[in-house]
């Protein structure tokens, strides 16, 4: 054959065995990663919510607590972002600089409590959320 002819074209078998294998292996990736949620593992860098309590008892304010399980990449732990359970940087927490994390949600200022025990998410009406660690 003549260096500038078209190379042959691969016969019909071998690409449906070339699908089938690309087909299996996409099988395989969908089966580990279902296995892994079905056996209670989060995907890497992942939250979820495992516990929720809200107590409205009193009419001025609402208490409510909540308990979220991450599987944070190393250098990050669980926190909060966006008013929802995310992993951060771990020097936020340890640092106890809360507003890094973006704890409120949009439209929200955060402000440090005075003994850093947590912080206030302040909603332009005026109404605030106070989270403590």
């Amino acid at each position: 054959m003549p260096p500038w002819a078209d190379p042959p074209m691969p016969p019909p078998r071998a690409l449906c065995l070339l699908g089938a294998l690309a087909a299996a292996g996409i099988l395989v990736v969908v089966a580990l990663r279902n296995r892994a949620s079905r056996d209670g593992q989060l995907a890497v860098g992942t939250c979820e919510v495992v516990a929720l309590d809200r107590d409205g008892s009193d009419v001025a304010r609402t208490v409510a607590r909540q308990t979220a399980r991450c599987a944070c990449r190393r250098g990050r732990i669980a926190g909060t972002t966006r008013a929802r359970p995310a992993c951060v940087e771990a020097r936020v927490i340890r640092g106890r600089q809360w507003c890094e994390m973006r704890p409120c949600a949009l439209g929200e200022q955060c402000a440090v409590l005075a003994n850093q025990a947590g912080w206030t998410c302040t909603q332009p009406g005026g109404r605030t959320k106070t989270t403590t660690v």
